[in-house]
C-alpha cells in the first residue's frame, strides 16, 4: 500500500485574512472603475439625426431682425440643468428656424419672421421676461411662446417639462439684438 501524502499546513489566520481583504479591495475597485466610466452603453435614443421641421408661413425670415437674430442665439440652452444644443435641421429646413435638443429630449424649436399669433388680443396675458414680452399658447405636450413687442414675431417652442431657462436665455438674447417696439393687439 502506497504511503497518503500528508494533508497541506493550514495557512496562518493572519495571511489567510489579508488575502480575503485583497480580493474583496479587488472586486470594490473593478465595480468603481465600470461605474465611473459608464458602465453599460446606452442604446441611442429616440430623437437623433437631423430634425425635420414641418414649414410654416414666415413672410419676414429673411429680413434683417431675423438675419441679425438667428446667429446671435446662444449654442446650447440649459433645460431643467441639461444643456441642449443646438440641432442640425434636415434639408430643406423652413427659413428662420434653429433649435436645440439631444437624442434624449424633445427639441426646443425657434422660428423667426411669422405672422402675427392670432391669439393676440387686446386681453391677451402676457408675461414679461428679460425686458421682452410673450404671449403663451399651451397645446398638448408643450407651449409656444411668441415675443410680441418687436419688430418680427418669434416663436419659441418648449416642451412642457423645459423649465423656463430656455426662455430666459433667448429673451436675453432678443432683448440685446431686436428694437422693443408696440404690442398689436388689433391685428
Amino acid at each position: 500500500m502506497a504511503p497518503q501524502p500528508s494533508p497541506a499546513p493550514p495557512l496562518p489566520r493572519p495571511l489567510l485574512i489579508v488575502a480575503v481583504g485583497l480580493t474583496g479591495l479587488l472586486v470594490a475597485g473593478v465595480a468603481a472603475v465600470g461605474l465611473l466610466l459608464g458602465g453599460e452603453e446606452k442604446a441611442p435614443g429616440p430623437h437623433t439625426g437631423p430634425l425635420a421641421l414641418v414649414p410654416v408661413p414666415a413672410p419676414k425670415a429673411g429680413s434683417g431682425e431675423c438675419e441679425a437674430l438667428l446667429p446671435a442665439l446662444p449654442g446650447q440652452l440649459v433645460s431643467n440643468g441639461v444643456a441642449l444644443p443646438r440641432r442640425d435641421l434636415a434639408s430643406p429646413a423652413p427659413a428662420g428656424a434653429v433649435a436645440w435638443g439631444d437624442e434624449w429630449h424633445e427639441p426646443v424649436v425657434l422660428r423667426c419672421g411669422l405672422d402675427r399669433p392670432g391669439d393676440l388680443t387686446p386681453t391677451s396675458q402676457l408675461r414679461v421676461i428679460s425686458d421682452v414680452q410673450w404671449l403663451e399658447v399651451s397645446e398638448g405636450g408643450s407651449a409656444t411662446w411668441y415675443v410680441v413687442d418687436r419688430p418680427v414675431y418669434v416663436a419659441l417652442t418648449v416642451p412642457s417639462d423645459a423649465g423656463t431657462g430656455p426662455l430666459q436665455d433667448v429673451s436675453a438674447t432678443i432683448r440685446d439684438t431686436l428694437a422693443k417696439g408696440p404690442v398689436d393687439t388689433a391685428g
